[in-house]
């Protein structure tokens, strides 16, 4: 077989969608057998020497990664698992003189969706500019800013802590 791109076409065209099939079967999600199959259709192809990959070779590659990818997820499930049954303790100061403030503030931070608490934990806690939390994060400045926006959005709804006064 050659590496000709009608040749690529005809192959993915003929073949892609039971490998696909088949890498559902091996995945939890769609967008892991998609990511699956493209991964292993690369890596085959590198094998081949840039010539369209022999199918038993995608078909075992499939599976190997399929393998690799759930160990690794029940690994940092399991992980992750360990950490929240052991993440009672609060992630701020609590020497803080208002100790029941500082716990309504731990929860809501804690609940606050990943994208918007990085950036309010790195603008209020680390004291990082705009500048360097987008670098950090490699997002655009105005989206930094937005999130942090949203993020304090979410906090003042959550602790309500006029309330609290």
């Amino acid at each position: 077989m050659s590496s000709n791109p009608s040749d690529w076409t005809d192959w993915l065209g003929k073949y892609g969608p039971q490998l696909l099939l088949f890498a559902r079967t091996q995945t939890r999600c769609e967008e892991d057998a998609e990511d699956l199959l493209q991964e292993a259709v690369t890596e085959s192809t590198n094998k081949n020497e840039g010539k369209t990959p022999d199918l038993p070779l995608v078909y075992a590659t499939i599976r190997r990664r399929a393998v690799d990818l759930a160990r690794k997820n029940d690994r940092r499930a399991a992980r992750e698992e360990t950490v929240n049954q052991e993440s009672d303790a609060c992630w701020f100061d609590n020497t803080i003189e208002q100790k029941e403030i500082a716990q309504v503030i731990d929860r809501a931070v804690k609940k606050i969706p990943e994208k918007f608490r990085e950036v309010v934990v790195l603008k209020i806690w680390s004291e990082l500019t705009f500048a360097q939390i987008a670098e950090t994060l490699n997002i655009p400045l105005n989206t930094a800013a937005s999130r942090y926006r949203y993020g304090l959005e979410i906090l003042k709804r959550d602790t309500n802590l006029n309330s609290h006064e």
